[in-house]
């Protein structure tokens, strides 16, 4: 590989790399991202099928890959600080990679696999120390000097291709587990749920900030009519830390609704609740690109963040947005009135959704294999 060089994303070549046996790939910190990372990986695997690729990535994000044909493994990040980045040079070391692709920004994903001496390290570079632990290092996307958002599985493939992998990209895609499936059947069994009836998802939460979370007595609002209105039983799933949050749109609805969480479901458990949903209601959050992915219509609730960011795969999305001169701001918690958010009417999800039922179902999720 060429070493020090930077390149745009766009037209970024490189001469093809001695085929690699073993390929790490630090995964970005929030579900969403790696979801759509996923295209990436699978280019990847193409071109070098023989290698093992292995992911490197927050613990909880394990089980969102567990079964992509992609993956043939899974490294816990070691966590922050000094004795953690040594501990994970070492171990990338003993793991003797022979291509690391960086896919966050960050320095410090860069820095154990420059530390590890792993020979081949590609990613974006946008410091001096970032740039400095990259092997082959690419521009973001800009014009007239200033970056400009792409949708991030493009943004994610550019790395592949500068690296001079030529397979086709295929959608974002997510592994199903029919044990989680199956989980998931009688968690709601537990609940009354029948097999047959026509679920909604909730997705009420954002990790991101407050900013970007659909109010909750719009929510709920919205969730009332969908009830009424299309004859869905809503279900809603949150993470741990967003228990309350679901507790408190269930408490503010009209109509009866499930919350999973005793225990919230796991992301393996979550795939598989969306996976046999006939509609995802979710913030711009993870649970909105794990619906796109497993060929579910979601409706999303936008606030204050740059829409270019995700506008991939948009035949079953329903990005609601409204037209408010400070937005997209980007801030984690607004600081005036949500406006974004607060002048969004649930009607406006449930004409969205009425548009998206009607139209023809998508190809069945990916379902892993059982386990012998």
């Amino acid at each position: 590989m060429t070493h020090g060089s930077e390149r745009s994303p766009r037209g970024a070549t490189q001469d093809p790399v001695v085929r690699p046996r073993r390929i790490l790939v630090r995964l970005p910190n929030w579900v969403g991202d790696v979801v759509m990372a996923t295209p990436a990986l699978e280019v990847l695997k193409a071109e070098w099928p023989d290698a093992e690729l292995v992911v490197e990535g927050k613990p909880f994000l394990e089980g969102l890959l567990a079964g992509h044909p992609a993956v043939d493994g899974f490294l816990p990040d070691s966590g922050r600080g000094w004795t953690a980045t040594r501990a994970r040079a070492k171990r990338l070391r003993a793991g003797r990679f022979d291509l690391a692709v960086l896919l966050p920004d960050s320095p410090r994903s860069a820095f154990g696999p420059f530390l590890a001496r792993i020979p081949n390290r590609v990613g974006y570079s946008r410091d001096p120390i970032r740039r400095a632990c990259l092997t082959l290092a690419l521009k973001p996307s800009t014009e007239n000097g200033k970056r400009v958002p792409i949708p991030m599985p493009d943004r994610y493939l550019a790395l592949p291709r500068a690296l001079g992998c030529t397979a086709e990209a295929p959608p974002v895609s997510l592994p199903v587990d029919p044990a989680a499936v199956a989980r998931v059947r009688e968690m709601l069994r537990g609940e009354g749920v029948p097999d047959d009836a026509r679920l909604v998802v909730g997705a009420p939460g954002a990790n991101f900030g407050s900013s970007k979370l659909y109010p909750p007595a719009s929510f709920a609002a919205a969730c009332d009519m969908l009830v009424d209105e299309e004859g869905l039983t809503v279900v809603l799933a949150p993470a741990p830390g967003e228990v309350d949050l679901a507790l408190d749109v269930a408490a503010q609805m009209q109509r009866p609704a499930v919350v999973l969480d005793d225990p919230p479901t796991s992301l393996a458990e979550l795939s598989a609740l969306i996976s046999i949903a006939t509609l995802v209601l979710s913030n711009d959050t993870g649970p909105r690109h794990m619906a796109v992915a497993l060929g579910v219509p979601v409706v999303v609730t936008m606030g204050p963040t740059d829409p270019r960011h995700t506008g991939y795969q948009l035949e079953r999305q329903r990005v609601l947005r409204e037209d408010v001169e400070c937005a997209p701001c980007h801030k984690k918690e607004c600081p005036i009135d949500h406006r974004c958010m607060t002048r969004l009417h649930p009607s406006r999800v449930v004409e969205a959704a009425r548009e998206l039922l009607a139209r023809p179902a998508a190809p069945a999720a990916r379902t892993q294999e059982p386990v012998a």
